[in-house]
């Protein structure tokens, strides 16, 4: 991992801090009136976002690893150049290098109303800890986190290069929940989804929420609407709303894959749900030299009392 000063190509207004996180890795600390947040340099990975008015959002691992070059479990991964494992390189790291490698701070704002924006970017291929085989393209990507009374999530990623690339692109959003048995999740009703724990059996969700019963990993297919987990426990909703996203990811690991993952606690599971902003699968992109893409996600909480 470089030096902070190496990866900070900005000045900082005073909502904005750099400084040695957890492990000894870099992080952007962000306090302002809208609320807290953190977001790690390795794989500008958002680690926490707390409200000013609410209790904290994301969901974080206790068994997490804080190591450079390992993935941190839970927060908001970002998945990218490729989803779940590289379709033809074993070897290749899951979901890509973009969460394993350090990004660079180049701008941080705070505007009139008090709303802090940050933007980290990440280029490549130079330096991708993966073989050229499994990416061997130019690429550039800006991640731009918005805290605000809202959160904003945006990652815009351009082709500079003379040949076109197909990629894959997901914010891995881990949510905490007070226990995934009791929550339910709607946008997802009469949209079809590839169901990861059936071999990848593709299956027409009924007209109800999803709930949770077991383990569940699934990839909705033309699924561009906004999905609202319903917490009974905390007494409060999550709204995910996003544009230039075709697919969705609804994942628990439930109790034996919990027990599988070293960086996941074994009773950790009814804690926390994945819903996931993506282009995975028959969603992939495709850029032509000089386009560019860019998907958002937008985390809207309403507590009840």
């Amino acid at each position: 991992m470089p030096e902070i000063d190496a990866l900070v190509r900005t000045t900082l207004p005073k909502t904005v801090r750099v400084e040695n996180g957890t492990g000894g890795l870099p992080r952007v600390a962000i306090a302002c009136q809208h609320g807290t947040a953190q977001m790690y340099f390795q794989g500008a990975h958002l680690t926490a976002w707390h409200p000013a008015d609410a209790r904290p959002v994301l969901w974080m691992s206790r068994e997490s690893r804080f190591e450079p070059g390992l993935a941190i479990r839970g927060g908001v991964p970002i998945c990218f150049p490729w989803f779940g494992a590289h379709a033809t390189d074993p070897s290749a790291p899951p979901h890509g290098f973009a969460r394993l490698r350090p990004w660079t701070l180049i701008d941080a704002q705070e505007d009139a109303e008090g709303v802090v924006t940050v933007t980290m970017e990440l280029t490549g291929p130079s330096g991708a800890p993966t073989s050229p085989s499994a990416w061997p393209h130019v690429f550039k990507a800006h991640y731009r986190v918005s805290v605000g009374p809202t959160l904003s999530l945006s990652l815009d990623v351009h082709n500079p290069g003379d040949v076109p690339f197909t990629y894959e692109e997901a914010l891995h959003s881990y949510f905490a929940v007070q226990d995934v048995r009791t929550i339910a999740i709607t946008g997802t009703e009469g949209i079809d989804y590839l169901d990861k724990v059936a071999g990848f059996a593709r299956t027409r969700q009924n007209p109800d929420p999803v709930h949770f019963t077991s383990e569940t990993d699934r990839v909705y297919l033309n699924a561009r609407g906004t999905c609202v987990i319903n917490d009974p426990g905390l007494h409060r909703t999550i709204a995910v709303h996003k544009t230039h996203s075709d697919a969705t990811v609804i994942w628990n690991p439930w109790i034996e894959k919990a027990k599988a993952m070293k960086d996941f606690g074994d009773l950790e599971w009814p804690e926390m749900v994945c819903v996931e902003t993506c282009n995975v699968n028959i969603h992939a992109r495709t850029l032509a030299p000089g386009e560019r893409h860019t998907m958002t996600a937008v985390l809207d909480v309403n507590n009840h009392s």
